[in-house]
Order: C-alpha cells, then sequence, then structure tokens
C-alpha cells in the first residue's frame, strides 16, 4: 500500500488537505471518529476546537488510525483562537419554552449538525453540537434563537491545550483587528516555537492586503511555516457548489499580493473546489503558470459527507463496525484525492 507524505511534504507539494471540525465544535465522539476517518483517507491536518476535551478525543482517533495502519504518516493536530468575536467562536441558544406551539419549526430543519431538537425530554441546542453558523438565526419564526460567543480566556487555554502535543495553531482575525491581535499574539507567542505550522485566517474586506502585511511585520521571524487560510464563505460548503465562488476569488486574491507563506483555501469548500482551481491552473501540477494553492481546508461539507454514517454509531468507536468504516473512509478519500490528485482532475476535465 501506498502512503501520502508528510503533512510538511504535502504543503509544500501542493496538496495539503486539512480537515476543519470547528472551533465551537465539541461534540466528542464525533470528533474522534472524524479525525480517525480523515487520517485513514490521507488528510494533513486535523483543526478542532481549544478545548482539552476536544483535543484529547482527537488524539484518541490519531491514536486508532496508527494503530490500524502503523506505516501512515500522522496528520497534524491544529486548534485554532480568535482575537475577537467571530461567527466560529460561538454558539446559538433559545429557550425552548418561548416557542409559539404552532411553529413549524424551521431552525431544526435547517440546523446542518442537528443541534437543534424538540422533544418529550429536552428542546433546545445541544451544545457540543452546535458550531456557530447562523442558519438558524433568520430562519426562527419569533427570533428568540440568540448566539453568545465562546469567552473562554487565551491566557488559560494556551497551557492546556499547546502544551498536549498539539502540532498547529490558527489564529482567525479579521480586517482592522490589529490591536487586538496584537493582544493574541502576546499571548501565543510564548508557544510558536513547538509548533510545526502557524496558520492565520482571515476572511475578505476593504484593506485586506495592507492588514495582511500587518500581520507578517508583526510575526515575523517565524520558526516554523506559514499559511494564509483565505475564509472565503465561512461555514458554507454544505449549501451548495456556488458556495465555493468566494473561496476561490479570495485565494486568488491573496495569491496574487505574494505573501511569503502558503495559501489555502477555506470558507465555502466542498467537492467542486479542486476541480475549480485545476481548471484555474491554480493547483500545483496542472499549470507552469503560477503560483499556486497549496491546499484546501474543508469544514462543513467534509463532516456532512459522512455525518449521516457516524450518527447511527452513537457513541461507539468507528473501527468497532469495519464495514461502516469502510464506507466513511471511501466517502472522505473520495474528497482528499481531488487535492491530492491533481492530474486527474485535469484528465477529467479535458478528456
Amino acid at each position: 500500500m501506498t502512503y501520502p507524505d508528510s503533512p510538511l511534504n504535502s504543503l509544500q507539494a501542493g496538496r495539503w488537505f486539512k480537515l476543519i471540525c470547528g472551533a465551537s465544535y465539541q461534540h466528542l465522539p464525533a470528533v474522534r471518529n472524524l479525525a480517525l476517518a480523515y487520517t485513514l483517507a490521507g488528510a494533513d491536518c486535523i483543526d478542532v476546537a481549544p478545548d482539552p476535551a476536544v483535543v484529547a478525543s482527537a488524539q484518541a482517533g490519531l491514536r486508532a488510525a496508527a494503530v490500524l495502519q502503523p506505516d501512515r504518516p500522522q496528520p497534524w493536530l491544529m486548534v485554532s483562537f480568535n482575537d475577537g468575536e467571530d461567527p466560529h467562536f460561538r454558539k446559538a441558544s433559545f429557550d425552548s419554552h418561548a416557542c409559539p406551539p404552532e411553529c413549524p419549526q424551521p431552525c431544526a430543519r435547517a440546523c446542518p449538525a442537528e443541534a437543534i431538537v424538540f422533544g418529550p425530554q429536552f428542546s433546545g441546542v445541544v451544545d457540543p453540537r452546535c458550531y456557530g453558523c447562523g442558519r438558524c438565526l433568520p430562519l426562527c419564526p419569533p427570533q428568540i434563537i440568540t448566539t453568545r460567543p465562546l469567552g473562554s480566556s487565551v491566557a488559560d487555554l494556551a497551557p492546556l491545550v499547546l502544551g498536549a502535543g498539539v502540532d498547529a495553531l490558527e489564529l482567525h482575525t479579521q480586517v482592522g483587528h490589529q490591536e487586538s491581535f496584537r493582544r493574541l499574539w502576546a499571548q501565543v507567542q510564548p508557544w510558536v516555537g513547538r509548533l510545526q505550522l502557524l496558520a492565520i485566517s482571515c476572511g475578505d474586506g476593504e484593506g485586506l492586503l495592507d492588514y495582511l502585511h500587518f500581520l507578517l511585520e508583526l510575526i515575523t521571524p517565524l520558526p516554523c511555516p506559514l499559511v494564509w487560510q483565505t475564509d472565503g464563505r465561512p461555514m458554507s460548503g454544505d449549501l451548495g457548489v456556488g458556495a465555493t465562488r468566494a473561496a476561490l476569488r479570495l485565494g486568488q486574491k491573496v495569491l496574487a499580493a505574494g505573501l511569503p507563506g502558503y495559501v489555502q483555501l477555506a470558507g465555502g469548500t466542498n467537492d467542486q473546489t479542486a476541480l475549480r482551481l485545476a481548471a484555474l491552473g491554480l493547483l500545483k501540477g496542472t499549470s507552469q503558470r503560477g503560483p499556486w494553492v497549496a491546499g484546501i481546508g474543508y469544514g462543513s461539507y467534509a463532516r456532512a459527507l459522512v455525518n449521516p454514517l457516524l450518527d447511527g454509531l452513537g457513541s461507539e468507536p468507528l473501527e468497532v463496525r469495519p464495514q461502516t468504516m469502510t464506507r466513511v473512509v471511501d466517502l472522505a478519500r473520495s474528497l482528499v484525492q481531488g487535492i491530492k490528485n491533481p492530474e486527474a482532475l485535469t484528465g477529467a476535465m479535458t478528456g
């Protein structure tokens, strides 16, 4: 059996695949099984919430993968912190007693994580499942759903999670957050020397490139590689093929700036993203024009692809159901191979 390259080699070769479990997603059995399945499928990085219990669950999945395939390179385990209010770091909540009896409950149907339930034992938001996408907010007829930020202190969490064997760190920011990013950087900088990778995730906005240059000057020099995660349309990859357009546009914009480091897409990524990157000549191996995107981070789409099978397990480890595990890993691999084998994409477009 031929195994994929190490995470660093994948990054350098433009074949980097990151699974984004969600910075607010704390459903521990699912995190463990997602980490296991996508590791076996060839992922280079598993990105999870900065929560010690979540980190431990992901590490359990990585250990299970190492037992099943001990020669397979281990993906890097990443956690994310933010420098202020950010939709990735929030939870929905509402008082179900305030719901009108005749309410058709569109929030529950729209929730991609199945975090909103109405039942005899409990009605409301299942907190660990919610990852803050906000799709329920405009759909609530009486408008009683609100969100709350995750208020954990970076200063308190950093030693717990970065000292627990985490390999990589992602810092979420927004254009104009110069001072809040300075504060965040001061809190995490003492841990950067332990890391294999630092990523900065930022969406588009007026003055984006000037802001990224500011960040670069602040964090330089770095003892590890740097990834610019271009967050096109956050948490939308499972909404439809068109969701990837914003990710592509923002990736092209940052690539053209020629910043030191690697560019990785996120925010709206799905099974069309690699195909469209290949069509644009932005994957290494599909064009000699350069520059090229180093990788893709998949969040809501990657989870939605396999969650129907994982949900049937409850709290069971995936490996105790070999047939289910094979199906889950095959589905995950179908997504991973988009970035791992761009030559095949080129053939599919020209064949």
